[in-house]
């Protein structure tokens, strides 16, 4: 592992990918070759609760890593970020049709549809998506065991983005070695397959949180569930404490295994302009919300409220410009809406 050790000590930890974007938002203008990931929008979303973390990924060398001072600037610690000694293909590309409807797809026929200049840059490129995550070979930007800062150890909570299964398999045993008595995890698309169903338990086993969407985990369940509570209870019983489900339309459901409590915490309702990083943001936010008070249904509306202020705009960064009112407003009108069920 790496022996830099960032001063001062950190209390969190999230691991996940980084990317240059290339979005076209539901409004507003294209983005093209910005600064993306789901690392950068789940470091926003804890930080909009007033977090800092350690951040892990692996980029290549033709990554502008300047571009990650302002998260230095507001306290993260970039000594996990690994620099690979040859240049990688991080480039990722999305068009946002509506607020649940996003294509990866044929970026040339997009821009062309929005009659809009087809960027140089995302010449070649070609949409990972669909990908079923290998049991065997790890990816570029797959986590190693050494790319983990010592000090990381020491962090209290851990929160892991979707990446793919290698690196999903061997980072919660990594922390659980240290101090880490909270890890939640966000699956890969590649993962929640049927292909995978019988890996699921041991992803699962050290995990406090499990956060997937409806859509992957209804991929993941074909032809042995229908109903998403079901589907909870199925995942819990292998290890999580809390199972969150962000469905296509009723908000986020959250089962806790240990009491069988069952809640709906919606969506913030808001105007979506670019839903990039959305989800993203709400792991983030769960994470500072949960070793809060340890209260998952707070750590739920808070990450739900981070996911509103992250689709408003467009940017990484454009969610950290609102006001503080503006946070605890949206909290309390939001509280009136959960429901146990």
């Amino acid at each position: 592992m790496s022996s830099d050790l960032p001063k001062p000590w950190l209390p969190f930890v999230i691991a996940g990918c980084l990317n240059r974007d290339y979005i076209l938002p539901i409004s507003g203008p294209p983005q093209i070759d910005v600064l993306g990931g789901n690392l950068t929008y789940a470091a926003v979303g804890l930080h909009l609760w007033g977090g800092t973390a350690g951040l892990v990924a692996r980029v290549g060398e033709n990554f502008p890593m300047e571009e990650l001072i302002h998260f230095q600037s507001l306290g993260f610690d970039l000594s996990g970020i690994k620099v690979h000694p040859d240049s990688m293909d991080l480039r990722r590309f999305m068009v946002h049709v509506d607020s649940a409807n996003t294509k990866f797809e044929n970026p040339v026929q997009h821009f062309a549809d929005r009659d809009l200049p087809f960027p140089a840059a995302l010449m070649g490129y070609r949409q990972k998506t669909k990908q079923i995550d290998s049991q065997t070979t790890p990816l570029n930007q797959s986590i190693r065991y050494s790319d983990v800062p010592e000090a990381y150890l020491e962090a209290m909570a851990v929160h892991i983005c979707p990446i793919d299964y290698l690196s999903h398999l061997i980072l919660p045993s990594i922390f659980k070695q240290g101090q880490a008595s909270t890890i939640t995890l966000s699956p890969s698309p590649g993962t929640m397959t049927p292909s995978f169903w019988e890996e699921i338990p041991g992803l699962l086993s050290d995990l406090t949180a499990f956060i997937t969407e409806e859509r992957d985990v209804r991929n993941l369940f074909q032809g042995r569930k229908a109903d998403l509570w079901e589907m909870a209870e199925v995942l819990g019983a292998h290890g999580p404490e809390y199972i969150v489900i962000h469905t296509t339309s009723l908000g986020y459901y959250l089962y806790d295994r240990v009491s069988g409590k069952r809640w709906v915490i919606p969506d913030y309702r808001t105007t979506v302009v670019d839903p990039t990083g959305g989800t993203d943001a709400f792991g983030g936010a769960f994470l500072a919300g949960y070793r809060k008070d340890f209260d998952p249904v707070e750590a739920a509306v808070m990450g739900s409220i981070a996911a509103s202020m992250v689709v408003e705009g467009s940017g990484v960064f454009y969610a950290l410009d609102a006001l503080p009112e503006l946070k605890e407003a949206r909290t309390d009108a939001l509280w009136e809406l959960v429901r146990e069920i």
